[in-house]
């Protein structure tokens, strides 16, 4: 509806004249656009067509990162220190880890791993992945290596072994407190420093003899885990079978409940050489004898400190030993001990080991007619700590002495020097010039130790 006034024509003429179109409107004023809103448009534009294309290209990038790599089989590669993102994707690239280096930098660009990479020597599985070499490298999963330290080594005697390993960095500080150190096998990575394992391995002992020490029973005639750790050495040192520790540690135990000398071998070897390693020979008759802190034959009681580096299940054996009457052991040519609870008994056994190693030194010559068997220890124990002189064919007295492990009471030859005042003789080493000779055996300390040069009497 039109509500626009009426005008009333003044002539009829006037009525048939047309009436006049009204003025058109005037055009809108167009607004002059601004340059700054121009260029951010452009660059708006451009931002979008370039996140396309880079999106674009990340795709393609991740879906060639988890395909299956060129490697053919597992390498084992080794990525020096400082080295950068660049020096490690073409490192790959050498090694025919990966066929594209740029691809690998943009992966690692893209998923922030390029800050995480570390030095190292990594196992790479055949045909793996752009993406699960550089997971690999970025969590700094290297390759893990056992060193392993045998039970019963010299605290000298493993630091020389730690100095010779290759796969190890940096020197020794200062050798450790003898018996400090806990014997195991240790995972280390290449690289990993000797004064860091033996930290370790100086801590892991301080747990386990604490853990030990705390199931000790209260009988037990030891005052400190100190000296726990002095028996199970000298354990650790006269037994190489682990069914036999237990047993062993009883006879030391039940010796020093009767105020009896230890008398064990490896403690005079100690004394003489410390740490140093073993003597290359067979103990002489003087060095019985010879006062040395260390000697069990002499002193009375344990010696002031460890022999060796006792492992878990000796220094286990001392409080878990087998309660028994035991006071004697000798060799049984088996590899093993036969335990005496008395000296008599023990006497028998070592007969019979000397009959064993005649037959073993002349395997042509008939038995003797009156064999010698292996003694079982009798309900009622002999306390007495001297044998009875014996008299052989040639009305000679020989003296044994009560020696618990009696490592000589049983060879059939002594040594230079083993004869006494009076005509009498001490007898010697029942495992001398046999495989488990701790002197002469090689092999025994695991590690070839060093050989000292032959002390004069």
């Amino acid at each position: 509806m039109n509500h626009s006034p009426r005008v009333a024509p003044k002539s009829p003429s006037e009525a048939l004249k047309p009436v006049a179109p009204p003025a058109p409107p005037p055009k809108a004023r167009r607004r002059r656009r601004s340059p700054f809103i121009a260029m951010m448009s452009g660059l708006f534009t451009a931002l979008l067509v370039a996140g396309g294309l880079v999106g674009a290209g990340i795709a393609m990038v991740s879906s060639q990162s988890r395909a299956p790599g060129p490697l053919a089989n597992d390498r084992v590669l080794i990525i020096p220190k400082d080295s950068g993102l660049a020096d490690i994707a073409d490192l790959l690239q050498r090694e025919g880890l990966i066929e594209h280096p740029w691809a690998f930098r943009v992966s690692a660009l893209v998923s922030g791993n390029w800050t995480k990479l570390k030095a190292g020597e990594y196992l790479f599985k055949s045909r793996a992945s752009q993406a699960d070499i550089l997971d690999i490298i970025a969590d700094g999963k290297v390759v893990e290596h056992s060193v392993t330290i045998p039970e019963g080594l010299t605290s000298e005697q493993i630091v020389a072994r730690l100095r010779d390993n290759e796969l190890l960095t940096g020197d020794i500080i200062q050798v450790p407190r003898e018996g400090s150190i806990l014997p195991d096998t240790y995972r280390i990575p290449r690289g990993f420093s000797r004064q860091a394992i033996i930290d370790r391995m100086t801590r892991d002992q301080r747990a386990v003899l604490a853990r030990i020490w705390e199931r000790r029973p209260a009988d037990l005639p030891i005052k400190t885990p100190q000296e726990l750790v002095v028996l199970a050495s000298i354990v650790e040192k006269e037994t190489g079978r682990a069914d036999e520790r237990p047993r062993v540690a009883g006879v030391f135990i039940n010796r020093l409940n009767r105020r009896m000398k230890l008398q064990s071998d490896p403690t005079i070897v100690y004394g003489i050489v410390g740490g140093k390693g073993t003597l290359g020979r067979s103990i002489l008759r003087s060095e019985i004898t010879q006062a040395t802190p260390y000697n069990t034959y002499v002193i009375d009681g344990l010696p002031p400190g460890p022999i060796a580096n006792p492992g878990r299940a000796a220094m286990e054996a001392v409080v878990s030993h087998s309660r028994t009457k035991d006071l004697y052991f000798v060799a049984d040519g088996s590899g093993g001990h036969a335990f005496a609870e008395t000296l008599e008994q023990h006497n028998r056994n070592v007969g019979r080991w000397r009959q064993i190693e005649a037959a073993r030194r002349d395997p042509g010559k008939p038995p003797a007619e009156a064999s010698v068997d292996k003694v079982e220890p009798a309900p009622s124990p002999d306390t007495r700590s001297e044998a009875p002189a014996q008299q052989p064919a040639d009305g000679q007295a020989i003296e044994t002495w009560p020696i618990p492990g009696n490592r000589r009471a049983a060879a059939g030859q002594l040594p230079q020097g083993a004869a006494l005042a009076g005509g009498r003789v001490r007898a010697f080493d029942a495992s001398e010039g046999t495989p488990r000779d701790p002197l002469l055996n090689k092999t025994f300390d695991l590690n070839s130790p060093k050989q000292v040069p032959a002390l004069r009497p």
